[in-house]
């Protein structure tokens, strides 16, 4: 069952109102401080279906309004966060960020670097030379300034070695791409822009130089990130890290200074653009984005790496088996919620047409009284059940059967819960064609679907796809999944009857509690007759998968509920960020060996979103 809020005024536009209410439904689970989108449309048939409506898709998550009151270089950051996850996560910042880099690799990528900051530098040089802004003018002198002391530094890196390495090497594809852009943009060689020697006002060689800041605001914003991230995650009580230095520079207040400076240049120069001038300046910022990256990637490594998962040696000839959950964990909206609205919207509609031939449903007031009580009750309850099954006293040490024991009294509860929703009738008379157009309409996280799309079409490993669900139909999580291939995955949850296309209220029950999930999960496991040994994933955000990310070599919490952390935490249950849990298993990776990913060790990864997911087993 899930814990649903339905408010109680009438509906004056079913479809408006649908969309305001569903934007904040309650979880299944204790409430959690995650902002909720609002979801499209969804597409309404009475029993005596009308003619189809034309139903829009709501825009991804990526691109809705970021905080007015937040400048634009820091829209633009917070709209590339996908980006510099993955900038984080490449293979060559995972290994420096643990400090078992390779010493060559480190030199190579200085030598590259020193190519891209003497580009960056004449950069600086192109973009004062196309403003007569005296206050931008002496940011511009001041950044510039500030890149030939990092060069310096780079020297500095050289001596120490004894190494000549940038005059021993020559720009590699990745760096030449990246220094053309810069170049060729500093120069006014943008789509729609006149180059510098033609520009006839002031005016018009201000937005060349709010162009060339766009296009080199991100990498000073990005490694300010990298700086501060890194920090972190030295360990001042042991070993120096061999790569302190350079972190202790990126991290520094000045560089962090630096990086807020041209930040805030690029908010002043592009005050006077128009919203196509702007559009071009976010353009570059987000292509800029994408070539540090690709500059990340370029640089060679010769030494194994934890990321991406999928290149781990030992996958090749064996299979990975990816669990997920769906509500929330998916899903931006719970299901629940889309079922519910289903039933009082269309229930309108039969309120003044219902026929003698047609499943005798409750009014539209009626469902949501009903709706109301048992939301209520499902909450407080669940509250309950909860402080019941926590121990007394913290776990020392992580001990499954003690967990999944307490778990049962919480499925004794779910069984209840969902037979309460079967006897009230409120799943009564819902239409089929109803329940596919949701979920086609149904808003995944972002980053979600892309996601699986790219591992299912990935050909270098064997992955199998499941989602364990509690939701009550199956249909449903089909339909949000008919897209591209992904009609692949296997879903495992409950279904609705159905009379002639119309729900008869009953649900046959597959998967309603923790318990069921695990089972699942073990009968799958042993229904593969091959001789493939499984690396298993599962990805969820609730209680109710609580006993299935433990039994998954790699359990994968998203989002931040505070009531799986609360249980788990007193059964002893660890949550460590996954990227420092990835530094620290970079650490211990050395050539040869396989990444040691042991099920039941108690240990859970966290991450904010499925970007996280996707840099950490694919890659960019």
């Amino acid at each position: 069952m899930r814990s649903l809020v339905i408010a109680s005024r009438p509906i004056a536009s079913p479809l408006a109102d649908f969309l305001s209410r569903l934007s904040l439904p309650l979880r299944s689970r204790l409430p959690r401080p995650r902002p909720q989108p609002q979801p499209p449309p969804i597409a309404r048939r009475s029993p005596s279906p009308p003619p189809p409506m034309a139903i829009p898709r709501a825009a991804p998550m990526s691109s809705m309004a970021v905080d007015n009151e937040v400048g634009l270089a820091g829209k633009f950051w917070i709209k590339c966060r996908r980006e510099s996850l993955f900038a984080m996560y490449a293979p060559f910042a995972l290994c420096l960020a643990s400090g078992n880099l390779k010493i060559d690799s480190f030199r190579h990528y200085i030598a590259q670097d020193v190519y891209f900051l003497n580009a960056f530098a004449r950069a600086y040089e192109l973009a004062e030379e196309c403003t007569d802004d005296d206050e931008a003018n002496v940011a511009i002198s001041k950044l510039r300034k500030d890149v030939l002391e990092e060069l310096r530094m780079h020297d500095s890196f050289a001596q120490e070695w004894g190494s000549e390495v940038t005059k021993e090497s020559t720009p590699n594809s990745a760096t030449v791409k990246y220094t053309n852009f810069l170049l060729a943009t500093a120069s006014g060689k943008v789509e729609g822009v006149k180059g510098p020697g033609k520009l006839a006002t002031p005016f018009e060689r201000t937005k060349v130089a709010a162009y060339t800041i766009g296009a080199m605001t991100p990498c000073m914003r990005l490694y300010a990130f990298l700086g501060k991230e890194f920090q972190t995650l030295i360990d001042a009580n042991k070993d120096s890290h061999p790569y302190k230095k350079w972190i202790d520079s990126y991290s520094s207040e000045g560089f962090q200074a630096a990086a807020l400076q041209i930040e805030d240049l690029l908010d002043k120069l592009s005050v006077s653009l128009t919203g196509e001038e702007l559009d071009i300046i976010e353009n570059l910022y987000h292509q800029a984005m994408k070539l540090e990256i690709e500059f990340f990637l370029a640089q060679p490594l010769a030494q194994p790496t934890i990321v991406p998962l999928i290149r781990e040696p030992s996958l090749a000839a064996n299979r990975l088996m990816l669990f997920s959950d769906f509500d929330l964990t998916c899903t931006v909206v719970d299901s629940s919620a889309i079922l519910a609205e289903i039933a009082i919207v269309t229930a309108l509609r039969t309120d003044t047409s219902q026929s003698e031939s047609q499943l005798v449903r409750m009014s539209s007031a009626e469902l949501r009284k009903t709706w109301d009580i048992l939301s209520r009750q499902y909450t407080e309850e669940y509250e309950q059940c909860i402080e019941s099954i926590m121990p007394a006293e913290k776990a020392e040490a992580f001990n499954y059967e003690p967990l999944a024991k307490a778990l049962e009294q919480l499925s004794d509860f779910e069984k209840r819960a969902n037979s309460r929703v079967i006897e009230s009738g409120v799943l009564k008379g819902l239409n089929l064609e109803d329940i596919k157009k949701a979920g086609e309409r149904m808003i995944l996280q972002d980053g979600c679907n892309s996601f699986f799309k790219k591992l299912i079409k990935n050909e270098m490993v064997d992955v199998n796809v499941y989602v364990l669900s509690y939701c009550w139909c199956g249909d449903l999580i089909r339909s949000a999944f008919c897209s591209g291939d992904l009609q692949l995955l296997n879903v495992h949850t409950n279904e609705l009857t159905f009379d002639e296309s119309f729900s008869t209220g009953e649900i046959v029950k597959k998967m309603e509690s923790p318990i069921d999930k695990a089972k699942a999960f073990d009968e799958i496991l042993m229904n593969r007759e091959d001789d493939k040994r499984n690396l298993t994933i599962y990805i969820g955000d609730s209680i109710g998968d609580l006993l299935c990310l433990l039994k998954a070599d790699i359990g994968i919490v998203i989002g931040s509920s505070s009531s799986l952390r609360k249980v788990g935490s007193q059964f002893g249950v660890s949550f460590v960020e996954l990227y420092p849990g990835l530094v620290e298993k970079q650490k211990e990776y050395s050539e040869g060996s396989s990444a040691d990913w042991k099920g039941s060790s108690g240990i859970l990864y966290t991450v904010s979103s499925w970007a996280e997911i996707h840099a950490f087993i694919l890659g960019w």
